[in-house]
């Protein structure tokens, strides 16, 4: 039976002319518009270093309801009217006399045809040209953001991403959030993760940093040894670095996790001359289980760098030729108050933010119970 063509599979065979896109050329040109201060209307001046990035209001507030609030419905100041000035008697009686004469003379010049063509006042414009300062983002997080906004498009970084993201539920992008939250699954790696955790020290009162930072240490805790080793982990924060040594899900043998104190604690001396490295290693000695440590390698690598106390040594090396003779909470600084720290967190990861405006936040982590640790991670 021969094939029958219908009309609709003859629609569906045949490219559709009757509707032309250029969605790539619109948004290259929306992406100039952007980039042309004489072409925009409003100025953000972001960041500590006031950095400026331009836009165009009208672009900003049809696409994020947060900007139509902040740029058109901003509240402003009532300015007293000054009183109209007073004419003395003199000059308002001529006034008056005189505008009879002047009606004869305006009606005449009509008639005859000569009045003259007086030039058009415009209106003073509303629309003026607008500077804002933006504080809770950083200038590279801010740019890409009015990219999006004004092109649809943008390309996401690990470095920028959970700013971006923050970003993006701060201005009421939704679609934009939940492409970086599905980034996310595909940038947490080896190569990355350091700077994720370093990004979330600025955008710790954002209640879109809690997923984040949670997948991004189950990441650390799976991959210990690898992260410990990277170069990168002596740029985190003290407190980020004590959080990471202190969970109890860490994947990583303890003579790894001495060597990152170590390498961390050295790099911030480089910083720091004036501290000694002794003092500076000893806010990490409570986090690491010296005892599991195998005894030549506490003797030949640790024992002679004389940064751990040599009572701890020697208790490690009495737990391991008899555990029964060594009081476990004498085998490392405070150890008993990490163990009952961890018995009482668990494994629990909690950010609390009651608006992206600020307020009190906490971040802690399964084993971080340590108040040293989260006092530093609580911002006001």
């Amino acid at each position: 039976m021969p094939e029958v063509l219908t009309l609709s599979g003859l629609a569906d065979a045949e490219p559709d002319y009757t509707t032309f896109e250029n969605k790539t050329g619109l948004a290259e040109d929306m992406k100039f518009l952007a980039s042309m201060p004489e072409l925009c209307d409003v100025t953000f001046l972001v960041g500590d270093t006031r950095e400026p990035v331009c836009a165009v209001k009208a672009v900003l507030a049809s696409r994020s309801r947060v900007f139509q609030k902040m740029l058109y419905q901003a509240p402003s100041p009532q300015r007293k009217k000054d009183p109209p000035p007073r004419e003395n008697k003199l000059r308002l009686f001529l006034k008056r006399s005189s505008e009879p004469l002047l009606n004869l003379q305006n009606a005449a010049q009509q008639r005859s045809g000569f009045s003259q063509q007086l030039p058009v006042i415009p209106e003073p414009s509303g629309q003026q040209h607008q500077t804002l300062i933006i504080e809770e983002f950083e200038p590279d997080v801010f740019r890409q953001l009015i990219e999006y906004i004004h092109t649809g498009c943008v390309t996401l970084q690990p470095r920028t991403l959970l700013g971006v993201m923050n970003a993006a539920d701060y201005y009421g992008l939704e679609e934009l959030r939940k492409a970086c939250a599905g980034f996310v699954q595909c940038c947490i790696n080896v190569d990355t993760v350091c700077a994720l955790l370093a990004s979330a020290e600025r955008y710790i009162q954002y209640k879109c940093t809690k997923s984040l930072v949670q997948k991004v240490l189950e990441f650390v805790d799976e991959h210990g040894n690898e992260v410990l080793n990277l170069g990168s982990f002596t740029l985190l924060p003290q407190h980020v670095v004590r959080l990471i040594l202190a969970r109890e899900e860490l994947r990583a043998d303890e003579f790894t996790k001495f060597q990152a104190a170590l390498m961390w604690s050295k790099k911030y001396c480089d910083n720091n001359p004036n501290i000694p490295l002794k003092e500076v290693i000893g806010n990490f000695l409570e986090y690491i289980q010296f005892h599991k440590i195998p005894a030549n390698v506490l003797m030949r690598e640790i024992h002679p760098l004389g940064l751990v106390p040599y009572a701890i040594i020697m208790n490690a090396l009495a737990y391991q030729a008899d555990p029964a003779s060594v009081d476990p909470g004498k085998l490392s600084p405070n150890s008993s108050r990490v163990r009952r720290a961890r018995q009482s967190q668990g494994r629990s990861m909690s950010v609390q933010s009651c608006d992206p405006y600020g307020s009190n936040t906490t971040l802690s982590s399964s084993g971080s119970s340590d108040p040293a640790i989260l006092g530093s991670l609580n911002s006001n």
